[in-house]
């Protein structure tokens, strides 16, 4: 059985989605501003990350063959991390490999 959907509508490219979604403009404005928001500080921490990824593997003097090996991960995942392409990274994927090179991740809240 094939189920299939069909969009109605999309939100064009700088468009508000939560305006498209019936919000009054004033709170579709503040909601899309929230949400950009957090997509930032999400980018800043795992930007942060993958340079200390890319730092640790100068440090250590490795090739990338030998610090994905260090990291659990294939050459080209390791590849994608220290060429900041956090969108195909969790914050707790890079935490893990950060940890498998001996690194402590702290947290802190302000």
């Amino acid at each position: 059985m094939h189920m299939g959907s069909k969009s109605m509508h999309t939100t064009p490219v700088g468009g508000n989605v939560f305006e498209d979604l019936g919000f009054e403009p004033e709170e579709a404005a503040a909601l899309k501003a929230e949400s950009q928001r957090r997509i930032a500080d999400m980018l800043a921490i795992k930007d942060s990350l993958m340079a200390e990824l890319a730092k640790w593997i100068e440090a250590e003097e490795l090739t990338p063959t030998e610090a994905a090996a260090l990291l659990g991960v294939t050459p080209a995942r390791l590849a994608d991390a220290v060429n900041n392409k956090s969108a195909k990274f969790t914050i707790d994927a890079l935490v893990d490999m950060l940890g498998r090179a001996g690194k402590q991740v702290q947290v802190s809240v302000r």
